[in-house]
């Protein structure tokens, strides 16, 4: 045993009881330290119970035990180790219910289902008179996660040079990470089907170069290079590109790709801090990037972009925002994502933005673009591709734990979108 949160003992895991096909198998404590055991906090794990049953009495949620139902509602969240995941909540929250997840504690039949209940209402979660109680499980985002140039590069590193070969198994064949645009109205529900997700994939960088004014002749900084078919589409359209990133892996597969096109010779992949860059540019774009910059560098992201930008030019920036208030709430939350998915991360607010640029540089918010019913629906393609090929997900090396993270992971972000708590837009901002 070991020693955990306030000093309370941690015990080992205990065999768990997940549906078919979903078993984490053997949970490797050296790799998975914080899944491997589970708090003891009887007292907490006592609250957490009573307050699981309240809420999902009053959402409507299922909540079944090993031994039956105890809350009627559907969808249903099915507790396979009842004492594990009330301790593992009651301990660390939001964290602790990420982590019984990985660790098999819980589960659902309809995953994103049961994150949607959750989601559409997240601050009433928590009783007033209980709030603070936060105080105890409620972290401060590590100072090692800082998107300083060094921490930026490992925080980056830390997610896309996982493996190429992973997410290729559940992007589309352009390799593109981020929202798609189903129809041309982005406020529209979609009609969304893996068959028509790589041209979806096309219409949103085709409509983000618009915005930028990319054309013939462009000179084009692209920040955060993903996989390079952003670059590529630019180029063709006669763009001289410049594209940075951090990532080795990304930058690898994106140089093969432009040479394949016959563009290599029109775009740049640098592995380059966006701080560093120098040069002058017609067009900065920059797509879902900015939700890893950390709030407390965004002022030097948005005066590098002012610093390069040419006279007359434009920048388009696609990006995953919140509401004010909330981004104010949770800014400096630690929290599941932050731990596992994207360290050192924060999604924006519009006003943010407008707040940032206007202190900071001569940039000013001209138009934006919302589509974020279409990233629901992208993710529940990415989701259902990714559970679909769980047998070569495990085929690469990630044991069943990482599984069961990234399908958490997916859900959660198409949760986020389905609700409205998450948003995703794209931002045309020029010199005033």
């Amino acid at each position: 045993m070991s020693q955990g949160i306030d000093g309370e003992v941690n015990q080992p895991q205990e065999a768990v009881r997940p549906r078919a096909g979903q078993e984490p198998g053997p949970v490797d404590p050296e790799q998975w330290p914080d899944v491997a055991r589970v708090p003891d906090a009887p007292l907490r794990a006592r609250l957490s119970e009573a307050l699981l049953n309240r809420v999902a009495r009053r959402l409507g949620l299922g909540v079944e035990l090993p031994d039956g139902p105890a809350v009627a509602g559907s969808p249903v969240l099915r507790l396979n180790q009842p004492q594990a995941f009330h301790r593992r909540v009651g301990a660390g929250g939001l964290i602790g219910f990420g982590e019984a997840y990985q660790a098999g504690d819980w589960d659902a039949d309809d995953l994103a289902g049961v994150l949607t209940v959750l989601a559409r209402s997240p601050q009433t979660l928590v009783p007033p008179g209980l709030q603070w109680l936060r105080r105890f499980y409620v972290a401060a985002q590590p100072k090692a996660e800082r998107n300083t140039p060094d921490g930026a590069r490992r925080n980056i590193q830390r997610h896309y040079d996982l493996s190429n070969e992973l997410f290729a198994l559940f992007l589309d064949r352009s390799m593109t990470y981020s929202s798609a645009l189903f129809e041309e109205d982005g406020t529209a529900a979609p009609v969304a089907s893996w068959e028509v997700l790589e041209a979806a994939q096309h219409r949103k960088i085709d409509q983000l170069l618009d915005l930028a004014g990319v054309g013939p002749g462009t000179r084009l900084l692209e920040i955060g290079s993903g996989w390079g078919e952003l670059a590529l589409r630019a180029a063709r359209r006669g763009a001289t590109v410049l594209t940075l990133t951090l990532s080795q892996e990304q930058r690898q597969l994106a140089r093969a790709k432009l040479e394949q096109a016959g563009v290599a010779d029109r775009v740049e992949v640098r592995l380059q801090d966006y701080r560093a860059v120098e040069g002058e540019f017609d067009a900065v774009v920059s797509v879902e990037m900015i939700e890893a910059v950390g709030e407390r560098y965004w002022p030097a992201y948005f005066s590098t972009i002012d610093r390069v930008l040419a006279p007359g030019g434009r920048v388009a920036i696609q990006a995953i925002t919140m509401a004010h208030d909330r981004m104010e709430a949770t800014k400096d939350t630690y929290t599941w994502i932050h731990k596992y998915i994207f360290p050192g991360g924060i999604i924006p607010s519009v006003e943010a933005v407008e707040r940032v640029t206007a202190e900071h540089t001569r940039l000013r918010l001209l138009d934006r673009r919302r589509f974020g019913p279409h990233y629901a629906e992208t993710l529940r393609l990415w989701r259902e591709r990714f559970d679909a090929r769980r047998a070569e997900v495990a085929a690469l090396g990630f044991d069943g734990v990482f599984r069961r993270m990234w399908e958490l992971y997916l859900a959660y972000s198409e949760a986020g979108f389905r609700t409205g708590y998450l948003d995703v837009q794209q931002l045309l901002l020029a010199r005033a």
